[in-house]
């Protein structure tokens, strides 16, 4: 179900309201009785609902918060805590009813995308799904309508890629995947061109061919390419998604129990490059983006690569193989390597690559680090901190590149015990010669509910990346 968000001039008495209220907020406008009036002037609680029969209203006691990005993410929260208050509506309306607002579009928008992005379900495989009945939010303050276009294309790109990582591999082989970039691509003139295993050998992307020998399936390889007539830059920024469709960890079969149940999300990456380019296309952002995902699943066939196996990759390094589990670098390695062709002026790397990233920070954010991209790399962390999609930057230093040297190739894909996020970033450098950040997608799906991020595929990713070209588009000249 897609939700809509809709600009209004005027709500009606019978109109369901969410209405921001703060101690010097006139009520009259609402035709409240005296003791509605009273009762909404001496509850304490952040949102006081009142029942009229004919419609509901939602009083929300929101006082102004200095921290810009705090305020946000409280507003967002808001919206979140008022869907589930709501979500048996047909629509509700938003209004900024503060004494002294001067329309501040900010409340509004941020309270629309909390009740937005909490409104996702996947649907897709129940026979009797019990969807949500909340179809349209409607703003009635002097929001601009390109702030309302711009903010459904978001919320409709996040739902994409979450069902992209809900999808389960029965109905998401690396061909499907593929198709979903090229349905984006043509409903949002996206570039899009997709090589098949005999263009894949050919380019000699030894990395993921190696990790594809075990599948019954095809490896793909997506390029996604957003060149817009009046790109702001010349040298694209290239993101790329780690495209594992499902990965039993291969002849290095996943020991723990349970550890496979959510293996359908390992390509989490790679759907979060495809929401974020088409976020991008769909509010047609003036910048030069390419997205590339190398897709295939990892399975342990009696043709499966094996540990010891040494790998010659698409740049010419040679890699031991040590676990075939740490397959995930090995697609992004051939990947880093053929971006080098558009002479980038930045490439983003996304995966759910280590359990080393989780076990550090939980899903409360990513793990990254960088080389070369310090400026960009702390842009990145500011954007995180306003989308609360937050960055925890790991250390980078040259001591971690001891553990990846092989005896007998230029590098082993795994480094060791400790320290595994690091030393798969590590991995990862060898293949570059541009600037370079890395994220550890720790969050792209969540057990249980995560506030509006829901519960199960959280989208996390893709209003990262589109924030981060949108201030480029203003920045730069």
């Amino acid at each position: 179900m897609k939700i809509l968000i809709k600009k209004k001039k005027s709500f009606t008495k019978k109109d369901d309201l969410i209405i921001l209220n703060d101690k010097n907020s006139d009520l009259s406008q609402f035709k409240l009785t005296i003791s509605e009036i009273n009762f909404i002037k001496k509850s304490k609680k952040e949102i006081t609902q009142i029942n009229q029969y004919s419609r509901q209203l939602f009083i929300v006691n929101y006082e102004k918060n200095i921290n810009k990005n705090k305020q946000d993410e409280s507003l967002r929260i808001l919206g979140h805590q008022l869907f589930k208050k709501a979500s048996e509506l047909t629509s509700i309306h938003i209004i900024d009813n503060h004494k002294n607002n001067n329309k501040n579009k900010n409340l509004t928008l941020k309270i629309a995308e909390g009740l937005a992005l909490s409104s996702y379900q996947f649907l897709k495989h129940q026979t009797n799904p019990q969807a949500f009945k909340l179809k349209t939010i409607y703003l009635c303050e002097k929001v601009e309508r390109q702030d309302i276009i711009e903010l459904q294309n978001i919320i409709n790109a996040v739902f994409f890629t979450r069902d992209l990582v809900n999808e389960p591999f029965s109905h998401l082989t690396a061909k499907d995947l593929a198709n979903a970039s090229k349905n984006i691509g043509k409903k949002f003139n996206i570039k899009t061109k997709v090589f098949n295993k005999k263009k894949i050998e050919s380019l000699k992307m030894g990395g993921l061919l190696a990790v594809n020998k075990g599948s019954l399936d095809e490896p793909t390889f997506t390029i996604m390419e957003w060149k817009p007539k009046n790109a702001k830059n010349k040298k694209p920024i290239v993101f790329i998604g780690k495209g594992v469709v499902y990965d039993t960890g291969g002849l290095s079969l996943k020991p723990t129990a349970n550890s496979m149940d959510l293996m359908k999300i390992d390509m989490g990456g790679a759907g979060t490059v495809i929401g974020a380019i088409q976020a991008i296309a769909s509010n047609k952002l003036p910048y030069y983006v390419i997205g590339l995902n190398p897709a295939t699943d990892n399975r342990p066939s009696g043709n499966a690569y094996a540990p010891g196996d040494v790998i010659t990759m698409h740049s010419g390094k040679t890699v031991e193989v040590m676990n075939t589990d740490a397959e995930g670098r090995m697609l992004l390695a051939d990947a880093l390597s053929y971006a080098k062709k558009y002479d980038p002026k930045l490439v983003i790397d996304l995966a759910t690559l280590t359990g080393s990233a989780v076990a550090a920070i939980g899903n409360y954010g990513f793990v990254s680090m960088h080389k070369d991209a310090h400026d960009e790399h702390e842009n990145l962390k500011k954007v995180g901190l306003k989308v609360h999609e937050r960055l925890a930057e790991f250390p980078f230093w040259d001591d971690y590149d001891e553990l990846i040297k092989s005896d007998i190739a230029d590098i082993k894909n795994l480094g060791g015990p400790y320290a595994g996020a690091i030393t798969a970033g590590k991995f990862l450098s060898h293949f570059i010669d541009f600037p370079w950040i890395h994220i550890d997608l720790s969050c792209v799906y969540s057990k249980s509910e995560y506030g509006y991020r829901g519960k199960g595929a959280t989208g996390m990713g893709v209003r990262l990346l589109y924030e981060f070209i949108k201030n480029k588009t203003k920045n730069e000249n």
